[in-house]
């Protein structure tokens, strides 16, 4: 780390481009504080990852750590979305923030089904192509080649190239250096501490900037991607968007900084720090579910026979904590009069919270659970 040299910028027709070095290397690390700091983050990513195996029904939780995550995410390149709107339907979400609310909602569908291809393909430029692909579809940047690596020069802040903040390598290279990071994720014969490695991608990725849009996105999406495929992780539930959103200007700098001062130590203690102060959270969340599933499950027993449909409906709220009468009728599968006596349990129980205001197309929220994740 101590000779690394992250790239040079490379004089082009009216502008510089930077050109990254490549990463499949042999790398050690010599600096014992970062050595403590990658002993405290991988200790609380193992607390957190022998959590989740103890949480009963994890997978109902896992949905609204993704939905706290594409909020957060798609927040840092812009979108007012807040998690409450992107649970929501599409009918009910106002027209002049649909964009904003598909953008989110496209991040969900990536990340679920990059997670499931992890069983089928390996963290690849493939698995990278098609998570994009998904990311786009159907959004602001839809036109930009979804899927595809791109093929022109692309920038990074700026009204023009010429005034932009940061000028990714030329287009004509990027194959070359995916092939490169795709080299190093799977390079075993020179060890190198994981989430060092899941650091040092998502830098060279983001500095690579291989589409015309949505890198920043599918950069950080990669993370947890990276984490569950080399085993880090048996759940994708870590996500860093959250801390990079609260330090947005930290996290630009220090990514900036490695290519501008060669500071990669910088960038991986900013890395970890995330990771120890991520993975706590993470842990504390679900210390706060169990605790609030136990106390659910005390408050329903003062309804004596009816408290059977409302544990169904609860079930459905821990996967999408704000229903209307009929989906809370469905899941009871109770009339629409007998669906809202349940409702009227849940309000007094102080479980449910209408939202709407209004006296037509009510709307409810599991509001102790949905606090949360805010």
């Amino acid at each position: 780390m101590k000779s690394f040299q992250s790239g040079r910028y490379v004089p082009q027709s009216h502008y510089k481009s930077f050109q990254p070095s490549p990463i499949h290397r042999a790398w050690t690390v010599e600096d014992m504080g970062m050595l403590k700091l990658l002993g405290e983050a991988d200790r609380e990513l193992g607390k957190l990852d022998m959590y989740s195996e103890y949480v009963p029904n994890i997978d109902l939780f896992i949905q609204m750590h993704v939905l706290k995550e594409a909020t957060q995410s798609s927040r840092i390149e812009g979108t007012q979305t807040k998690m409450e709107e992107a649970l929501l339907e599409k009918r009910d979400v106002a027209p002049e923030r649909r964009d904003d609310w598909e953008e989110v909602r496209n991040y969900v569908k990536a990340m679920n089904a990059a997670v499931a291809q992890l069983r089928k393909l390996p963290f690849s430029a493939r698995l990278i192509r098609e998570t994009h692909k998904t990311l786009m579809q159907g959004v602001r940047g839809r036109h930009k080649t979804p899927g595809e690596f791109r093929k022109s020069q692309n920038w990074i802040g700026g009204a023009t190239i010429a005034d932009a903040a940061f000028v990714p390598p030329v287009h004509t290279s990027v194959g070359d250096l995916i092939a490169d990071l795709e080299q190093f994720v799977h390079d075993e014969e020179h060890p190198f501490p994981e989430l060092l490695k899941a650091a040092l991608v998502h830098y060279q990725f983001e500095t690579v900037h291989p589409f015309l849009d949505g890198n920043g996105r599918v950069g950080r999406l990669l993370i947890t991607l990276y984490l569950v495929s080399r085993g880090l992780l048996k759940q994708p539930i870590l996500y860093l968007s959250d801390f990079f959103e609260r330090n947005r200007q930290l996290y630009y700098d220090n990514l900036m900084r490695v290519r501008e001062k060669n500071d990669l130590a910088g960038w991986f203690r900013f890395f970890l720090v995330g990771v120890t102060e991520t993975a706590r959270g993470g842990v504390a969340t679900f210390d706060r579910i169990m605790k609030l599933q136990k106390d659910v499950d005390e408050r329903l027993q003062a309804l004596g026979s009816r408290a059977a449909n409302a544990q169904k409906v609860l079930q459905q709220l821990y996967r999408n904590p704000i229903a209307d009468a009929a989906r809370i009728g469905k899941a009871a599968a109770v009339s629409p009069a007998s669906a809202y006596k349940l409702i009227a349990d849940l309000e007094r129980l102080g479980l449910l919270k209408e939202i709407t205001g209004g006296m037509r197309g009510k709307r409810y929220a599991f509001e102790p659970y949905l606090k949360l994740f805010r």
